[in-house]
């Protein structure tokens, strides 16, 4: 919980400015503070008419002010101020101690030069103000919870400003703060004027301490601050809170907006208004302040006069009113006071303000300023007070030149007007002594001032004695001489140097008058003074005797000796035989006899002065002793000595102690010197007793020791009048009086017989046991009877024998009586007696009733902290609680009425357990003694119901009886769940466990078939009739099977997970409950699961011709296992569908039977089926199917038992609705069917990363040979300069001469398939084993990869092989051999190609026909035809599908072509792995017209998909090997070509040289794909893999 003070003084500064009345502060229904604030009706403010109300910019005006005055009262409760108490003390090791050693034992530095120091020192102050607040938390925690009330007055001042603000500033604002600025508005300035300060003060010591106010007067630390609504950080550097709900704060709200820029300026002129508000509140307030000195000097009968008295009456208003607006530096931006306060001095137009002066409130134009305290003794001028002169107010009047000083010229003149009062007369010599000690004035600038120095010393102006101070030699040093005694007339009085220090008096040249001249003054003019003045005056002499006393030690000794012969021959010491010689005297201790002059009415002078002068000081103690102690004259023989002169001799004695020598301390102690009261009741002190007493012998004179019957002290005198602090009780304290009875002797008087002593004693040792110190003495050790009991008034017993607590009188304890409990820690008494004790009763008497133990048990209930465990285990273990036979009453409980308890019986906690239970309470033994007994068994070992270990001990020893106490199968079977919900912690105890697998436990269910099932088992053959056993019709109802529950091993229990095996071998079954938790519980224990005891036996036909089915099946079953699966948790998965798609084969057979048998039994039955599955080590899974229709079910059946580890009827069900199911339909029943699609993304992604990794590779595959290229260049000479082409031009490396192929195509007119010239593209086919004879395809890829050729009349040579290309051996004939470009450059630049290339994000794609002239060959021209598709769908396997905008019914298309897209796509992603190409960067489209086979739009590729439905489809679906390589083969050139125009966008050389080379390098690759082909078995699942994802791709 935070501070509560600083939430209440967060409250109170909440109340200052907001509209509320009262807050309270309410925590746990408690009332912790209330605040209410009260407003007197509101007075206006004149505005002068010099006063400019416009501020600096002209932004604002203030049009009216007024003022109202605010009382808060707060009541708060005094918790608000406790604080708790930490310790001082310094830690060990703190830098206080010195190195090595304590701080205690080497005083440090700091300690030295600090008793040089001034006596108001840090730490003194410090020590001050942790006393303070010591007091104030014992006030506080005396009443926590009382209440304290607190209030402050308060001024608030509120102008109405008028905003007059352009268009555009006004736009400009309402921009940055989102609002338009107001066109009036309000400021308020809270200040505490001086009364209300005054009136706010607090009496109370906790309201003063707890200061919930302290916030709210703006004139207490960090000052006045700025209210936005709440209070902020930012300070006003003045006494005065300023609220400006119209100022822009900043975002955070906690200082003003001083950076923005149209804020700042609002802002600014803001506190410009705050400035002038300020300033008229300030004139209001010294026209207030003259008021009241105008009537107060009215009232003194001064008439306009203005004294110094109204001035220093009024000097704490002024200056509190100038503290209040004076500015200091604000915070955190100091610009809010500098430009308040420049506002406030510049609101006036004349520079000119009011100031109080000595006149009283006038402007600073007549006032002066005096140096120091000049103005006190020049009244004609009117000068700024003393008290105001070093104010920061005065100083900023100074500074800004508004004020003037007073000459000493001045000075001179108005001294010379008039003579000086008593007051003025103090001031100049003040002043003049300062001046001096400076050096401002010299010596004979004083002198002169002195001379012309007149003063007057009446009490009124003009009267009095005259002093001339250039007369005066002396002042007065009232240390040694006091101010009142007759002085020499050449010193000046004391009271007109009180305020001037040694030094002032000395510097103006005057000497200190010494005692032994002032001395010798008094006698040479005492017979010219008057009596009270003389030394015949008692009064007098004595005040004489003590100024030389008290100057004795600092006198020298012929000053004493002076001193000495000046008083001896005159009676100047007064005794009581009046005036006498100093030898003639003697001191004042001195009253044994009355006849003796002993010194009177000298208080104060020491008795080392008075020895010195001669006054004696002793009598001779052999004459007291004769003289005291001898009986008096007129006493007769046996009469009791009524005087008291032994209380003369006591206090001389007693005057004299220091004295006295040792031995007649001894004598005195031993001597019977102090008789007895002996008077009668209530004047006993009246008259002694006969015989006398040794002082330790008696008691001091006490009411309460009378009444005990104790011989007391005979003082005479009235009641009180004897004191033991006084100088003869300490005297007698010495000697050995008592002041009070020892604790034996009390307890020998309350043991005493007498009941009125034993009642008196009893209550003297309670009153005053803690003043007495009785607390020292161990009473409760006494073995005395003295204490009386409960109920038993006649006997006494000792304390150890009793005690308070009256509920251990059930164990035969007794009773201390009640009106003594609140005390008995006084005589020593326990509370309740040793708990070994009451245990050891317990033990040896347990309670015979329920009555009785819930009495007995609540009380050890009460005392449960004190039970140790030696105690615990002795209860625990004894038997100690009333059990009544489980017939004896209907609750279980003992009858308190029957008389005969022959069946009651005493078990130990242990044994029984508490409350009731309708589960175990015919089982166990419960009780029920109520609560607090429970909680004492409870302690004792006895729980609240059986543990698990112990019911499953009873269930595996008693199962029968448990069953037939519980009289139901379904309590037994809760039991049995309560125990599998804590199976792991039955598991920790292996002998247990061991016994419960061991042990007939276990609840299993036997089915018995029904009459009619009988007969329908009957006239079936044998188990084959299982199918038809479950006949619907009504009739069969009443004949229905029975399930019979019995008590079997956990071995003899089988659990049902094979529901079909269940139904052909139910009546030989035992079966655990169908629930999962019993279970795994009962399979724990060593049940069998049913699957494990049926075996089955599947026989198989021939296979099938045609395994498409199969095929389809398969991926099916693959693309439904992941949504199946993915609704279960990976706990119950034994395989997931990555797992099932590497081990899974589906295989058609012409038929399928399966024989089950029960192990162990000579049961079987056999059955068709339409699927089921086989399992072989090396091959893994097979699921064989029958041609024709399949019952999906049995599919379910078979694949839940390879996906799950305990699959159950509702996974077959399941799993056979998604494989009924569409994705449609499966979404519409809530299966996130997006989550797989996700999946497949992720395994893209992870694709993706492998086929970047190998990129890497062949990076620095390229880097080596990079490095071999150079090493082999290295070796080579350099080659002779060739002739530079005259082409500026450089042949690209790698290009064709100009016969290439390229600038002299073959003519386009057909030809025979025989005479058709073979381009490298058919040596590739060749080489790959593609005998096609497809020449038209043949065509297409060439005009594709070759572009348009013009006609051409002759024929060129072919191209070089790849082999010639990569190695640089082509040669020019007529030309020297030409250096080949480096291989590794050409793989860069194809990886480049391959890199390039990406996705395709856009749906839509749009490129309109464009014509570009080739440079190389003007009739050359690249012609792209125009592309208009859009995105319709994606494949399986992600790739993306866009068709032409023209397509009437795109559905349509994707309908009719799902499967054949599907095997394009998976064809693509193979060719896509040759290259290492993303995936993603691969597209396909269809268009129904044109000759664009692929086009490649900013490195995303585009395949047709008509050329292949046209050109592969067909064969790919035959199944033949063929098929699928002459169709990679033809997509995998195409691809090549689209990847070179990566690097070169036209048709030219550069761009079949890259072709050539893609093809060249990835030719191996390409070899090996194809070979894999080759070697492939024709996979039904991989042929028919597009077809199974029809539906998908639909979806």
């Amino acid at each position: 919980m935070p501070n509560l003070l600083s939430i209440c003084q967060f409250l109170a500064t909440s109340l200052t400015f907001v509209a509320l009345q009262n807050i309270e502060l309410w925590v746990d229904d408690w009332q912790i503070l209330s605040l209410k604030k009260k407003a007197a009706p509101s007075i206006e403010v004149p505005i002068a008419r010099d006063v400019e109300t416009k501020t600096k910019e002209g932004l604002m005006k203030v049009s009216s002010m007024e003022r109202e005055s605010v009382q808060m009262d707060a009541t708060f409760m005094n918790v608000v101020g406790w604080k708790p108490s930490i310790p001082a003390t310094p830690k060990p090791g703190s830098y206080d101690n010195a190195y090595g050693t304590s701080s205690a034992d080497v005083p440090s530095l700091r300690s030295f030069f600090s008793r040089l120091t001034a006596s108001t020192s840090h730490a003194q102050l410090k020590t001050k103000a942790m006393r303070d607040e010591k007091a104030l938390q014992d006030i506080v925690l005396e009443n926590l919870t009382g209440t304290t009330t607190a209030n402050v007055f308060l001024r608030v001042t509120t102008a109405v400003v008028k905003t007059h603000i352009a268009a555009q500033f006004a736009a400009e604002l309402e921009r940055a703060t989102k609002k338009p600025p107001p066109k009036t508005t309000k400021l308020a300035i809270l200040t505490a004027s001086y009364d209300e300060i005054a009136a706010s003060a607090k009496e109370n010591p906790v309201a003063k301490g707890i200061d919930i106010f302290a916030s709210v007067l703006p004139g207490k630390k960090p000052g006045g601050r700025v209210f936005i609504g709440f209070p902020t950080h930012q300070t006003t550097g003045a006494g005065m809170h300023l609220s400006a709900p119209s100022v822009i704060p900043t975002v955070e709200r906690e200082s003003i907006d001083l950076n923005a820029r149209w804020v700042r300026t609002w802002n600014f002129e803001m506190l410009r208004v705050a400035g002038i508000m300020a300033r008229l509140a300030f004139a209001n307030e010294m026209a207030d302040l003259s008021t009241k000195i105008k009537r107060a000097t009215d009232q003194n009968g001064h008439g306009t006069k203005v004294t110094k008295d109204e001035i220093a009456q009024f000097m704490p208003e002024a200056l509190h009113n100038l503290k209040t607006f004076t500015f200091g530096e604000s915070t955190p931006s100091s610009q809010v006071s500098q430009i308040i306060e420049e506002a406030f001095w510049t609101a006036y137009k004349k520079p000119s303000i009011e100031i109080y002066s000595t006149r009283g409130v006038l402007p600073t134009t007549k006032v002066r300023l005096a140096t120091e305290n000049l103005g006190g003794f020049v009244e004609g001028i009117p000068v700024v007070p003393e008290a105001l002169v070093d104010s920061s107010f005065v100083s900023k009047l100074k500074e800004f030149g508004l004020i003037t000083e007073i000459t000493i010229g001045d000075v001179k003149q108005e001294l010379e007007a008039k003579a000086l009062t008593r007051d003025q007369l103090i001031q100049f010599i003040g002043w003049a002594g300062r001046k001096a000690i400076t050096g401002d004035i010299d010596g004979p600038t004083i002198n002169s001032l002195m001379d012309v120095a007149v003063a007057m010393t009446g009490e009124v102006e003009g009267s009095g004695d005259i002093i001339t101070l250039g007369s005066i030699k002396n002042y007065l040093n009232v240390s040694k001489i006091p101010a009142e005694v007759p002085i020499p007339p050449t010193t000046i009085p004391f009271q007109f140097t009180r305020a001037s220090s040694i030094n002032e008096l000395q510097a103006l040249g005057w000497e200190p008058l010494e005692v032994v001249p002032w001395l010798r003054f008094l006698i040479e003019t005492n017979a010219n003074r008057p009596e009270p003045q003389s030394l015949r005056s008692v009064l007098f002499a004595a005040q004489v005797l003590l100024i030389l006393s008290r100057s004795w030690d600092g006198l020298s000794q012929s000053s004493k000796a002076t001193v000495v012969s000046l008083l001896q021959p005159i009676a100047v010491v007064p005794t009581k035989s009046g005036m006498k010689k100093p030898g003639e005297a003697f001191f004042a201790s001195v009253k044994l006899f009355d006849d003796l002059p002993t010194v009177t009415s000298c208080p104060g002078v020491k008795e080392k002065f008075l020895a010195a002068i001669g006054v004696r000081k002793t009598v001779d103690l052999e004459t007291i002793f004769s003289r005291l102690l001898s009986p008096t004259a007129d006493a007769k023989q046996g009469e009791k000595p009524t005087n008291s002169r032994h209380m003369e001799l006591i206090k001389y004695l007693a005057s004299v102690r220091d004295d006295i020598p040792p031995e007649d301390l001894k004598r005195l102690k031993a001597t019977p010197i102090c008789p007895a009261e002996a008077g009668p009741k209530g004047m006993e002190a009246t008259q002694g007793s006969a015989r006398l007493y040794r002082v330790s012998e008696i008691f001091e004179p006490k009411d309460a020791l009378r009444n005990l019957g104790l011989p007391i002290l005979q003082w005479p005198g009235p009641p009180g009048s004897y004191r033991p602090g006084s100088l003869e009780g300490r005297f007698l304290t010495l000697l050995g009086i008592r002041a009070f009875p020892s604790v034996p002797e009390l307890i020998d008087m309350m043991a005493s017989e007498d009941a009125t002593s034993r009642e008196k004693s009893m209550i003297y040792f309670i009153s005053n046991h803690h003043i007495n110190g009785y607390a020292a003495f161990e009473v409760g050790s006494s073995t005395k009877p003295f204490l009386p009991l409960q109920g038993d008034d006649k006997r006494l017993v000792s304390p150890a024998e009793c005690f308070t607590n009256h509920e251990c009188a059930v164990l035969g304890f007794s009773i201390l009586r009640r009106e003594l409990h609140n005390h008995a820690n006084k005589f020593g008494v326990a509370m309740d007696p040793p708990m070994t004790e009451c245990v050891n009763r317990l033990v040896a008497k347990p309670p015979q009733s329920r009555r009785e133990a819930i009495t007995l048990f609540g009380y050890f209930a009460s005392r449960l902290g004190e039970l140790g465990q030696n105690a615990v285990a002795k209860i625990a273990d004894a038997r100690i609680v009333p059990v009544l036979a489980k017939n004896q009453t209907s609750n279980g409980y003992i009858n308190e009425k029957a008389g005969d308890h022959k069946d009651l019986r005493h078990l130990t906690p242990r044994q029984c357990y508490l409350g009731g239970s309708s589960n175990y309470a015919d089982i166990f033994d419960f009780v029920d003694f109520g609560n607090e007994a429970n909680a004492f068994l409870l302690k004792c070992g006895s729980k609240n119901e059986p543990t698990k270990f112990e019911l499953a001990a009873l269930a595996c020893k008693e199962p029968a009886r448990l069953l037939g106490i519980m009289q139901s199968p379904e309590k037994y079977l809760n039991l049995l769940r309560t125990l599998a919900d804590d199976l792991s912690m039955l598991k920790r105890d292996k002998i247990l466990f061991k016994q419960m697998r061991q042990s007939q436990f276990l609840l299993g269910s036997v089915e018995i078939p029904g009459n009619k099932e009988n007969v329908k088992g009957r006239r079936l053959s044998g188990l084959q009739s299982a199918d038809t056993g479950y006949d619907s019709d009504p009739e069969d109802i009443e004949d229905a099977p029975i399930k019979q529950w019995q008590l079997a091993l956990p071995g003899q229990i089988v659990v049902n997970d094979d529901y079909n095996g269940y139904r052909l071998f139910k009546s030989s079954l035992i079966c655990a409950p169908e629930e999962d938790k019993l279970e795994t519980f009962y399979l724990a224990l060593g049940a069998q699961t049913l699957g494990s005891l049926v075996q089955e036996d599947l026989r198989l036909g021939q296979p099938a011709e045609k395994q498409s089915s199969a095929v389809k099946l398969r991926s099916h079953v693959l693309e439904r296992s992941k949504l199946f699966l993915h609704e279960y948790s990976r706990d119950n998965i034994k395989h997931d569908s990555r797992w099932l798609e590497k081990n899974l084969t589906v295989q058609a057979v012409s038929s399928i039977s399966l024989r089950r048998s029960l192990r162990g039994h000579n049961l079987s039955h056999t059955e068709k089926r339409s699927a089921a599955y086989t399992h072989d080590r090396h091959n893994g899974y097979t699921l064989f199917i029958t041609a024709g229709s399949l019952d999906t079910y049995q599919i379910s059946l078979a694949l839940c038992k390879i996906l799950l580890d305990r699959p159950n009827q509702s996974a077959y069900l399941t799993f056979e609705q998604f494989l009924n199911l569409n994705l449609y339909q499966l979404r519409a029943r809530g299966y996130n069917v997006e989550r797989i699609l996700r999946a497949k993304a992720a395994e893209q992604r992870i694709a993706e990363e492998e086929r970047r990794k190998q990129l890497e590779v062949e990076q620095q595959q390229i880097k080596e040979q990079e490095e071999l290229w150079r090493q082999q260049n290295q070796l080579v000479s350099a080659a002779p300069a060739r002739e530079r082409s005259k082409s500026s031009d450089k042949p690209m490396p790698g290009t064709f001469d100009s016969d290439s192929p390229e600038n002299s195509p073959t003519p386009r007119a057909k030809s025979p398939p025989r005479h058709r010239p073979k381009g490298i593209f058919s040596g590739l086919k060749e080489r790959l084993g593609i005998n096609s004879s497809s020449d038209e395809v043949q065509d297409q890829l060439q005009n594709f990869l070759d572009g348009p050729k013009p006609p051409h009349d002759h024929q060129s040579d072919n191209p070089p092989t790849y082999d010639e290309a990569s190695k640089g051996t082509v040669s020019k004939p007529g030309k020297g051999t030409e250096q080949v470009s480096s291989p590794h450059a050409v793989q860069q630049n194809l990886l480049n190609a391959i890199q390039s290339s990406r996705a395709h994000d856009s749906s839509d794609l749009f490129s309109p026909p464009n014509t570009k002239e080739i440079k190389e060959q003007a009739t050359y021209c690249d012609a792209t035809p125009s592309q208009n598709i859009t995105f319709l769908a994606d494949a399986s396997n992600g790739t993306r599908i866009f068709v032409d905008k023209t397509i009437a019914s795109p559905t349509g298309f994707l309908a009719q072509n799902v499967s054949a897209l599907n095997s394009f796509a998976v064809l693509l992603d193979d060719i896509c792995d040759i290259y290492s190409l993303s995936r993603k960067a691969m597209h396909i489209f269809y268009d129904e017209s044109g000759a664009t086979i692929a086009f490649n739009q900013n490195g995303s590729i585009f395949c047709n998909f008509r050329f292949f439905a046209q050109l592969h489809q067909k064969k790919m679906e035959s199944g033949n090997p063929e098929g699928r390589k002459e169709a990679a083969s033809y997509w995998w050139v195409v691809v090549a070509h689209e990847l070179a125009h990566n690097l070169v966008k036209p048709h030219n050389s550069e761009h079949s040289f890259y072709t050539e080379n893609l093809i060249a390098n990835y030719f191996p690759k390409m070899m090996a794909k194809a070979a894999a082909y080759a070697s492939q078995v024709p996979n039904p699942s991989r042929r028919a893999l597009a077809s199974g994802r029809e539906q998908s791709l639909l979806d």
